[in-house]
């Protein structure tokens, strides 16, 4: 298994299951009326920003996984998420750190921007990777609902994560694995004109 492989497993796994730990001790943060400087939030926020860690290191792995046409496509789907993902970051780490946000404070157009392009970015590395067959229809489906959920509300987040981990799965599983193998499989009839979809 190249370490590629084992990369896109493990990110595909921890990086929902941080982002759930995240939306879990948001929660629990909130119990007492009000969210701010704690152990729950600090924690939190420390999961999240892991989360989005890995949520970078996973699109740009996955650009092995496009059809080898649309290996640019997926580069610059990468390069969108790693720029949502950086967006993310700056947020995360001035909530940890009051003085860094108000020393450099996140852009207005950023606060807006960065969100869409993480979203549009994962969506379209995921679309990429139905064509290669290494995920589901499904995959994409489930993670664009993970995202409507955050967008519903934050109390969501624990849903929404779920949701993204049913959505990356496959890739967990490996499934990104077997189907790089198939077009070198044993040429046959029905494979060489089965239509990439």
């Amino acid at each position: 298994m190249s370490s590629n492989n084992v990369t896109v497993r493990q990110a595909a796994m921890d990086a929902p299951l941080l982002l759930l730990a995240y939306g879990v001790l948001r929660l629990a943060d909130g119990f007492d009326g009000d969210r701010g400087p704690g152990l729950a939030w600090n924690l939190g926020h420390l999961a999240f920003f892991a989360a989005m860690v890995l949520f970078g290191v996973l699109a740009a792995s996955l650009v092995a996984l496009a059809p080898a046409g649309a290996r640019r496509v997926a580069s610059v789907a990468a390069a969108v998420t790693v720029f949502g993902v950086a967006c993310f970051l700056w947020v995360i780490t001035g909530d940890l750190s009051p003085g860094f946000r108000q020393a450099m404070p996140l852009p207005a157009a950023l606060e807006a921007a960065g969100p869409m392009a993480f979203t549009l970015g994962m969506l379209t590395l995921l679309g990429l990777l139905v064509a290669a067959r290494a995920v589901p229809v499904r995959s994409p489906l489930l993670f664009g609902a993970g995202i409507v959920a955050v967008t519903v509300h934050l109390d969501l987040l624990p849903l929404a994560a779920l949701l993204l981990l049913a959505a990356l799965a496959p890739l967990a599983r490996g499934a990104g694995r077997t189907a790089r193998r198939e077009p070198v499989a044993a040429p046959s009839a029905p494979l060489r004109s089965r239509a990439l979809h």
